[in-house]
């Protein structure tokens, strides 16, 4: 028993006995002590209703009293300030999470026990199509209904993530996981997987293309080797013939392997900014290369180069960028063509250009041109040696260079290809 019990059961007693003595002098001993009780409980039940009203009303400031109920009420007060205090501790927790969780570039949703909606955060409403406000209150499995999901959830086993198409975008890939947490509630973290999922599909149909790529050469080489193997042609034609086949295969893989290595090299390497490269002067040497690899069409190369205009970055790239839209050029532009080939300064811009009098390519196709092993015409560029990465080597080194690529074509009427350089990369 606290000592502020003990003093007013004294006074209790205290009151009871005076007032009974008082009484005897007056030979009405119960009658003071029962008006003395009535007072007290009088003075007893006003306290309660003080108390009463006050929790009814929540007022800021607990009502006045003397004795024990003043001790009372002042222990409510402490009471009430350290819950106060909590709660304002408590809503800038709460605060802080919140913003936190906005800033999250994953998707956070707080389910309550029976799954319900309690919170989410931007990046949820966009990926998971949760309206919130509105959605709040609303069970999780009505607005997500993806039959994993579904099953995700009833299992209420979240050691493992699963995969879903966004609710809101189907083309969008997500990943899901449920945490649980507090008393039987749940956190909902989402994420756009989308790239990795693509990424991933890129991988997959890039190791089937270079598959594909590698069987017709090997094909080519090894029925050769098996035929000699087995019956060396007498006659020295048949013999040259199937030696030049065979070496036209092997180079067609080596510049394969090649091409494969630059795109490689450009994926990891940094990106180079401080190296001046003279790109007139390595045009020159390109178009030499040019008219040797196309000597056999009798095409007129022609090159305009401004001496004064040069790039930063890296030469090898910049080399590989040129010879690819070169060589293509005169890989696919027929016999007594023209190709042109331009290097100039356009307004804040460098501009390298290649445009020929070619067969062209139609509409459709120049979208896809940049996409690794795209062939607008599969069996017309495996004739002329291309490996279908070329053009995909020339936008990744231009973009490497804060460039960007520009095709136009149509056909019968030719093909030009430019490359734009920001005023940044060049160098006086």
């Amino acid at each position: 028993m606290s000592p502020q019990q003990q003093h007013e059961i004294t006074t209790l007693l205290v009151l009871i006995a005076t007032s009974a003595a008082i009484g005897a002098l007056f030979n009405k001993s119960l009658l003071f002590v029962t008006i003395v009780l009535f007072i007290y409980i009088i003075f007893m039940l006003g306290n309660v209703f003080k108390l009463h009203d006050w929790l009814l009303e929540q007022k800021s400031e607990l009502p006045d009293a003397q004795g024990y109920w003043g001790e009372i009420f002042n222990e409510l007060h402490l009471l009430e300030r350290k819950k106060n205090k909590q709660q304002k501790l408590l809503s800038v927790a709460l605060s802080r999470f919140k913003k936190a969780a906005e800033a999250l570039p994953d998707g956070v949703v707080i389910l309550s026990q029976q799954n319900e909606i309690e919170w989410v955060n931007p990046i949820a409403s966009s990926l998971l199509g949760i309206a919130y406000p509105r959605d709040a209150g609303q069970k999780i499995n009505n607005l997500i209904r993806h039959p994993n999901f579904q099953r995700y959830l009833s299992k209420e086993k979240f050691s493992k993530t699963i995969t879903i198409p966004s609710p809101d975008n189907a083309e969008n890939i997500l990943t899901i996981q449920i945490i649980p947490f507090g008393y039987k509630q749940k956190m909902i973290f989402c994420r756009d997987v989308t790239h990795i999922h693509k990424l991933e599909e890129m991988r997959t149909n890039f190791v089937s293309n270079v598959s594909h790529e590698m069987r017709s050469p090997l094909t080519v080489l090894t029925g050769y080797l098996e035929m000699f193997s087995d019956n060396i042609p007498k006659d020295e034609k048949s013999f040259k013939l199937g030696l030049e086949n065979m070496y036209q295969q092997a180079m067609r893989m080596q510049r394969l392997v090649t091409d494969l290595l630059a795109l490689s090299k450009m994926e990891t390497a940094p990106i180079e900014h401080a190296k001046q490269v003279d790109v007139a002067t390595l045009l020159i040497t390109l178009k030499e290369n040019a008219e040797v690899l196309g000597q056999h069409k009798k095409q007129t190369i022609t090159l305009d180069a401004d001496e004064d205009v040069k790039l930063r970055g890296n030469v090898h790239e910049l080399h590989s960028l040129f010879a690819n839209l070169i060589n293509n050029a005169v890989r696919y532009t027929q016999e007594n063509g023209s190709i042109k080939i331009s290097w100039k300064k356009q307004g804040n811009e460098a501009v390298f250009s290649v445009s020929d009098n070619g067969p062209g390519i139609a509409a459709k196709h120049i979208p896809h041109l940049t996409e690794r092993f795209y062939r607008a015409d599969i069996d017309r560029s495996r004739e002329s040696g291309g490996t279908g990465l070329g053009l995909a080597i020339v936008k990744y080194a231009a973009e490497r260079h804060d460039g960007r690529l520009v095709i136009s074509s149509s056909l019968g009427e030719g093909s030009t290809f430019k490359c734009y350089f920001p005023e940044q990369r060049i160098s006086a």
